[in-house]
């Protein structure tokens, strides 16, 4: 199949970002195409691959699978569809934001193929480098994913749940206090937390109810998951370098002038720093 995008894309950065988060095993990545599983198929999981393009922009992304998935759960996960212009346009009168809006036109939030997995990833990004994070969750997928054809799905909360996080720190070589987190995480999603479908504010406060969940973590979900395009990650070492190192609260209050788009803020900053 194929699907347009309005307006197109800024091609390279959303190839840097698949690259750089692609979970091995789960993932791959080569020259603009992205291979990954979606939830679904009498498999439990359909593998998909999306073709960029090797162009500047993307104006339409091609879709094959081994079997059926919704379009609409690719637009969303590439937020083809979403409100990129009212956000430049707001962002665009900003003397910071203008020249990185300009660079990058059409510049999108990658959001969630699946909440479940985006949350237990973003606990294994906890603190650490891009890199390790993705190491990490290569080996969780090595040894509690389930195999497909030629991708591995990645694992269901309940399995995770079940292992323990004695076990779970041994396979993924993070912390105890990470592995508790990344446990007691995939307990209340096993035992019915949807964040796919849950009320936005309701699931906020289940998560951070939990031990070694914080603001940073939540607003990630917030903005992968809940598509919550103002969104907003104050304390995030790579926002703070690309203002300048500046504190957690002076980045919050920088931010205030972005409103209600501060996720797509988010996403210009993060690409001039790391991804261009």
């Amino acid at each position: 199949m194929r699907l347009p995008v309005p307006d197109g894309l800024p091609a390279a950065p959303l190839r840097r970002w698949l690259a750089a988060h692609a979970v091995p095993g789960a993932e791959t990545h080569l020259d603009g195409v992205h291979r990954r599983v979606f939830p679904g198929g009498p498999d439990g999981g359909v593998e998909v691959t999306v073709d960029l393009g090797t162009a500047e922009r993307c104006t339409e992304v091609v879709v094959e699978a081994d079997g059926d998935v919704d379009p609409a759960a690719v637009r969303r996960w590439l937020d083809l569809d979403g409100h990129h212009r009212a956000a430049e346009r707001h962002l665009a009168t900003d003397p910071l934001l203008a020249p990185l809006v300009a660079a990058n036109p059409g510049l999108r939030v990658p959001r969630a193929v699946s909440g479940a997995e985006t949350a237990l990833l973003t606990v294994l990004g906890q603190q650490v480098s891009l890199a390790a994070a993705r190491t990490f969750a290569g080996r969780l997928v090595a040894a509690h994913g389930r195999p497909l054809r030629s991708l591995t799905a990645f694992p269901e909360p309940a399995a995770l749940a079940a292992a323990g996080p004695d076990a779970l720190r041994a396979v993924t070589g993070v912390t105890g206090a990470r592995a508790r987190t990344l446990h007691a995480l995939a307990g209340v999603l096993a035992d019915g937390l949807d964040l796919d479908t849950a009320d936005p504010a309701t699931a906020r406060a289940e998560l951070l109810a939990l031990p070694g969940i914080g603001p940073w973590t939540v607003d990630y979900v917030a903005l992968r998951v809940f598509g919550d395009s103002d969104a907003f990650l104050p304390s995030d070492l790579v926002l703070r370098r690309a203002l300048g190192r500046v504190t957690a609260r002076e980045a919050a209050a920088r931010a205030e002038a972005w409103r209600p788009w501060r996720g797509y803020a988010l996403l210009h900053l993060w690409t001039a720093e790391v991804f261009t």
